[in-house]
């Protein structure tokens, strides 16, 4: 029996590699969560932390500068949708210019970008400067943008008309204050600034679709229109879906512009969302309405991406 006993016990060096056998195997599972917890932190800390506090703030009549922050529930929600309230026509109206410029903008930032990278995909000298040029814009800030533009498109003073009217062109052109030349000047510079993102995304879509696809495309006897239907934009279809949500989504929440080169004129009609809700926020000291706000627009953002991705998906299938 002793003879059995000795026999089945585990060696004291097999018990030790078990062990460390064991301890490998926890390391192992524990590696990507320690992986992943520089960027929780982070997310927790600058994402969803900030989140759920705004979605507290909305709930309640919230000035920064007043001790007394009473809870009013949906109040702030409500008076969006209440044409008696103070803020009622203000957000809508913002509502509608931010639609307008979202409007005019997404297409050109899908069609010219894609157009641009199908030339810089070709083979050509000096490609690579070109590819430099046109994406230096977007590497300047929405603060020297909207400078440099309000200076050259100044109705008064700026360069722009002075040359116009030296060409002898209307030179009297409101493109700051009056419509719809402010929308004109919004929607072109911001086309002119972002360009080159786009433009370099689908670069990268491109190369990537396999060049035996255009072959076998030439010896079926497609043109160039055919190949470009039935190769470059299937190819593209992931690409074309980032760049369509994420454009979307940058020219909603659009406000350096309009603040620094219309400053929302003529009136308040280039007034967007974002800046509104900037001024109701930070200059009326009404935070629960701002955070009201916010989160409506979040929502309405949320029901146009998922409708672009199932549109793309529809497409798929």
């Amino acid at each position: 029996m002793a003879a059995e006993t000795a026999l089945t016990r585990t060696p004291p060096v097999q018990a030790e590699e078990a062990g460390a056998g064991g301890r490998v195997r926890r390391t192992a599972l524990l590696t990507p969560y320690l992986f992943l917890l520089p960027y929780a932190v982070v997310f927790c800390t600058f994402v969803l932390a900030p989140a759920v506090y705004g979605l507290w703030i909305s709930l309640h009549d919230w000035d920064y500068l007043l001790p007394g922050k009473p809870f009013v529930g949906l109040d702030n929600y409500k008076a969006l949708f209440d044409s008696n309230s103070a803020v009622y026509s203000f957000w809508w109206e913002s509502l509608s210019a931010t639609a307008i410029f979202t409007a005019f903008s997404v297409p050109l930032l899908l069609v010219i970008p894609l157009m641009l990278a199908l030339l810089l995909n070709r083979n050509f000298r000096g490609r690579t400067v070109f590819r430099a040029i046109y994406f230096a814009p977007y590497v300047l800030g929405v603060a020297v943008i909207g400078v440099l533009w309000r200076f050259l498109l100044d109705p008064n003073l700026g360069v722009v008309n002075s040359v116009l009217g030296a060409i002898g062109l209307p030179g009297d052109t409101p493109w700051t204050t009056g419509l719809p030349w402010a929308w004109v000047t919004l929607v072109g510079v911001t086309v002119w600034w972002t360009l080159g993102f786009n433009a370099v995304i689908y670069l990268a879509g491109l190369q990537d679709i396999p060049r035996e696809l255009y072959e076998a495309a030439r010896i079926d006897g497609g043109g160039k229109w055919a190949e470009f239907r039935h190769v470059t934009l299937p190819g593209l279809r992931p690409v074309l879906l980032f760049v369509t949500v994420n454009t979307v989504l940058v020219s909603a929440n659009m406000f350096g512009q309009s603040y620094l080169i219309t400053q929302g004129a003529p009136g308040t009609e280039t007034r967007t969302a974002i800046m509104y809700i900037a001024q109701v926020g930070l200059s009326d000291y009404k935070m629960g309405s701002a955070a009201a706000m916010s989160y409506l627009l979040t929502a309405c953002l949320l029901v146009i991406s998922l409708l672009v991705f199932r549109l793309f998906r529809e497409k798929d299938s």
